[in-house]
């Protein structure tokens, strides 16, 4: 029994700060813009999409190995986003989802 309380209070300080991490809002797609070019590696179009999440403005950046219809995330439209440390989800409101990659974090103006 007293093996096990150390054990557990570090699996709680590990755990935590993971679980701070994750968080879903709703707010506007700011802008997307190309990343890279297609070749022989990069079968698709990488895509970096702009949005603010609490305070911050992020820049996530989605994989040259899926693709994605640019005509799906119109800038200045309404989305839905689910922040899971690096990765994000992004649905647009008409139902559509890409996922991508956190690339950039910027801090809000005070």
């Amino acid at each position: 029994m007293r093996k096990t309380a150390p054990i557990a209070a570090l699996l709680l300080i590990v755990a935590f700060p993971a679980l701070a991490a994750k968080f879903k809002g709703s707010g506007t797609l700011k802008d997307v813009q190309t990343s890279g070019v297609k070749d022989k590696e990069h079968k698709h179009q990488a895509y970096d999409l702009f949005f603010d999440a609490q305070g911050k403005s992020y820049t996530c950046r989605t994989d040259s190995g899926k693709s994605m219809n640019a005509t799906d995330f119109v800038v200045g439209s309404a989305i839905n986003y689910e922040i899971d440390n690096d990765k994000v989800q992004i649905h647009s409101a008409e139902g559509k989802k890409v996922e991508c990659k956190v690339v950039r974090v910027e801090a809000g103006s005070p």
